[in-house]
Parts: C-alpha cells; structure tokens; sequence
C-alpha cells in the first residue's frame, strides 16, 4: 500500500528542540503516567510513539524488567539504554512484529491524534497487553486544539508542523467509544480530562 503524501516523516523532537509550552507539556503528561501507572518496577512496558530522544522510555528503563520504545526514528544514544528494545516504523503497521499479550503497560502519549487509523492502532496496542495489562493513552482535547493552534500558529511557541499533522481531537466522549470498538470492555476504561481540560487522558485494562 503506498504511503499517504502527507505522511509523516520524522519522529517528535528529532528536526530539533522542544519549546518551552513542549517540554511543559511532557512533564504534566509523564507526572499523569506515573501516578496512573504506579510502581512499574519489573513490569514489561512500551512506549508507543515515544519521541525521537524516548525521555519517557528511558526513565522507565531504570525501574522496568523491560521497555519496548517505538516511533518513526529513534536516536542512538536510546539503543545503548539497558532494557530498551529500539523498533522504528510508522504507526500501526510495525506493531505487527510484537508478540501478543507480550506487555504489562504500554503508554501512549500525544499519539492517536497524529495517525489516520487510530482504531486500529488501539486494536493493536490491546493485542500486545498481557490479560490485566493497562493501556494509557493521551490525547489533545478540543479546547485543547484552541490553545494548541493558537500557541503554534499565533504565538510561534509550538510547532506548527506537528499542529498541522493532527488528524483529530478527543474529549472524552470522542475516546471511550474508540476504545471499546478496539475491544477493551466498558468497565475497564475511565477517561477523564487533565491538563487544564486541555488534553484526555485514559487507562485502559485488558480483562
């Protein structure tokens, strides 16, 4: 199948430095990972769509049996991280090379809204989860979007290729639904806002 023209083609982070409303951003979205995530010491985790440096990843790697970190390019100083497992590809296609039920955790952050089939990224990542795994997924919301575009296209304080490369914005009542159809039952998802209502934020547990 050929590549959609407007596909991307770098991972987060690799052209160059974050800004400042960037880096903000990550620090709320990894404070949110680790309080819904808890304790993942000797757990099997993965960072999908991680960033071309896998800060997340890395910092997972200290504490995890072992990491699994996935984007569309990854730098070299990751593959020498102890327990990083480094695969390069776009989204959701090169998940197919991922054992099912491999997983304890797996994150996604800022991820859905940059891909066309984010049904069938969802559908991938719960195949890969381990029965009573967790799948924690961040998502711009769509007041979220205001800010967002407002701070790119406005402001020059974020990227405006990576604004111009979303695809869709999630409350959550725009995510719950995607979620289920992916085949996590409706008791195992809670969805909820963060980040001043800027973004979604769920956890998701394979029954």
């Amino acid at each position: 199948m050929s590549m959609p023209k407007d596909a991307r083609l770098h991972a987060y982070g690799q052209l160059g430095r974050l800004t400042w409303v960037d880096r903000f951003g990550i620090w709320l979205s990894s404070r949110q990972v680790r309080r819904r995530a808890g304790n993942w010491a000797g757990l099997r985790v993965a960072d999908i769509g991680c960033g071309y440096h896998a800060r997340l990843a890395r910092t997972m790697a200290a504490e995890a049996a072992s990491v699994l970190a996935v984007d569309l390019a990854l730098a070299p100083e990751v593959r020498s991280v102890p327990h990083i497992e480094c695969l390069e590809g776009r989204l959701p296609g090169v998940l197919a090379t991922v054992a099912d039920a491999s997983l304890d955790l797996v994150v996604c952050i800022s991820v859905l809204e940059h891909v066309w089939d984010a049904q069938g990224l969802l559908i991938q990542l719960r195949r890969i989860l381990a029965p009573g795994g967790r799948l924690l997924v961040n998502v711009p919301s769509w007041r979220g979007k205001w800010f967002l575009e407002f701070s790119a296209f406005r402001l020059g304080w974020s990227p405006a290729d990576e604004m111009d490369d979303h695809k869709a914005y999630y409350d959550p009542r725009d995510l719950w639904p995607v979620l289920v159809r992916a085949g996590f039952r409706p008791r195992q998802i809670r969805c909820f806002r963060h980040k001043f209502g800027l973004n979604t934020f769920a956890v998701a547990r394979k029954a």
